[in-house]
């Protein structure tokens, strides 16, 4: 695995963060993004418990991990929540590892949504 993103995977990573913090007026970390893709994915804008707050970033997590086949999208209960199942393990990463993976999936949802070219 890369150690750290190209030049082109970075800008992209800034250019998402900039973004948000132009939006929300504070730069956002990484649970932060979680949460915002958490909600995107929910679908509801409106104050969460902080259970709820646990289950937009698990939310977050499977779908950015979808993208590379450990989780798949199950169903959508009746309050709009999607549930996944995990497919394969994740297998260890050490914490920049996880990071760096992290972030190469956010940018991968912020292109497919439109939201960064």
């Amino acid at each position: 695995m890369e150690e750290e993103l190209n030049d082109a995977s970075k800008a992209k990573w800034y250019t998402i963060v900039f973004d948000l913090k132009k939006q929300f007026g504070k730069k956002p970390d990484m649970n932060g993004i979680l949460y915002i893709i958490g909600m995107r994915e929910l679908g509801q804008n409106r104050v969460f418990e902080k259970e709820e707050k646990m289950d937009l970033f698990h939310i977050a997590t499977c779908k950015l991990l979808s993208y590379e086949g450990y989780y798949e999208l199950e169903k959508t209960d009746a309050e709009g929540w999607p549930h996944y199942k995990l497919i394969k393990e994740l297998g260890n990463k050490n914490l920049l590892e996880q990071e760096i993976y992290l972030k190469k999936l956010v940018i991968k949802y912020f292109e497919e949504s439109g939201l960064i070219s």
